[in-house]
């Protein structure tokens, strides 16, 4: 197939706000694309393309050739490598493929069913982010001299007093900085998101001014490698342990019935508990791996006062400092200050499920992420005023 000139791009709305922010002249530099097979990286290929620098594009390979690679909405498999091959050809770079399935197994999958299996709330995209795309595609697009690594991601890279910062998408209905927490200084330093400036609906646009076959593609599902979105058989396939049954406990102590696997619980949960006769409607309040309890209780006993962070990454000065904190991926950032390793809301937060991720965001200026942790455990007003 002939390759397409990128000047014919006939959406100027949103080509002005994506800046590689490279020195000029672009025709001097090399641009690494990660390339998933979908409309967005796709796009990101396209404006590297124009901005006349050299592209190479690299899709990592992360599962099987089988039905997974065909279903839509998967990510990095063997219908989307070809969706990406063919992006390269019409645009006309080169494009290389790699074989991770191996280590996204064991960073990925495997820690995703092991996080169910002690009782946690797993985020596998974070871990995929962190590990196999950004430090794999870090080093891939170093060897390959690389003077930047763009991705589809909708989130900023803006420059402030200290150097890059990472800051919301201006879509707000896009913005993906909670999974990208973990993004170290030097890898901001490294990568640009193009993406972050435009709505989705310019980059569709854009896509279909290129004449590119995934311009109309369906957007990949958070979690890409579980099918039909079927978690918790893809857990007992790899942990038969997992379906082990055991109590299930109020938070005063009662035993109130039996469970069916804590893979089918999670923290503020209210649907599938079971339990009838309560004179209030019941939530999981925690999961005891250990005894292999599910805890349950009266909606007031998910109130938590803090929580204790590991695995921190952060972007900012944020000890002693007054933080927006997101502690779930659809949940609304709220008032919060940092004190060492601990999180501590200014007021009762709900539903905080140990797994899952603190991103946390400049209380003056509320797109800039300061970093973030992993929720390790939560606290109880009392406790935390008893130390």
């Amino acid at each position: 197939m002939t390759p397409i000139m990128i000047e014919t791009i006939s959406s100027p709305a949103g080509l002005a706000q994506a800046d590689f922010q490279l020195d000029s002249p672009l025709k001097d530099r090399r641009i690494v694309v990660a390339m998933s097979g979908g409309v967005d990286s796709s796009v990101v290929a396209a404006l590297a393309a124009r901005s006349g620098a050299e592209v190479i594009g690299v899709t990592l390979q992360l599962y099987d050739h089988g039905a997974k690679a065909k279903r839509v909405g998967a990510c990095c498999a063997g219908q989307d490598i070809r969706d990406a091959r063919a992006v390269a050809d019409r645009l006309g770079f080169a494009h290389h493929v790699y074989d991770h399935e191996s280590r996204f197994r064991d960073t990925v999958i495997d820690q995703f069913a092991d996080e169910y299996l002690s009782g946690r709330t797993p985020i596998p995209c974070v871990r995929c982010n962190m590990g196999v795309k950004f430090t794999d595609l870090f080093r891939l697009a170093k060897e390959l001299g690389a003077d930047c690594l763009a991705t589809g991601h909708y989130v900023r890279r803006m420059m402030g007093p200290a150097g890059a910062e990472l800051h919301r998408a201006v879509d707000p209905a896009r913005d993906q900085s909670y999974f990208l927490f973990a993004t170290t200084q030097d890898q901001l330093d490294f990568l640009r998101f193009p993406l972050g400036g435009l709505e989705k609906s310019v980059v569709r646009e854009i896509a279909r001014d290129l004449g590119l076959g995934v311009a109309g593609k369906p957007d990949s599902q958070d979690i890409c490698f579980v099918p039909d979105g079927d978690y918790a058989t893809l857990v007992r396939k790899l942990r038969p342990e997992a379906d082990d049954q055991g109590e299930i406990v109020h938070v005063d102590g009662t035993v109130l019935g039996a469970h069916k696997g804590l893979i089918h619980y999670t923290v503020g949960q209210r649907r599938g508990i079971e339990i009838g006769g309560q004179a209030e409607p019941l939530y999981v309040v925690r999961l005891d791996a250990g005894a292999k309890q599910v805890i349950v209780g009266p909606r007031r006993a998910l109130a938590v006062a803090g929580a204790r962070l590991g695995e921190a990454n952060w972007l900012g000065t944020v000890d002693g400092r007054d933080v927006m904190a997101k502690v779930r991926s659809m949940a609304k950032p709220v008032p919060a200050r940092v004190e060492g390793d601990r999180l501590v809301f200014a007021a009762a937060e709900y539903g905080v499920a140990p797994g899952q991720a603190a991103v946390l965001y400049d209380a003056a200026d509320a797109s800039r992420v300061l970093g973030g942790g992993w929720i390790e455990e939560t606290f109880a007003a009392d406790d935390l005023n008893a130390e």
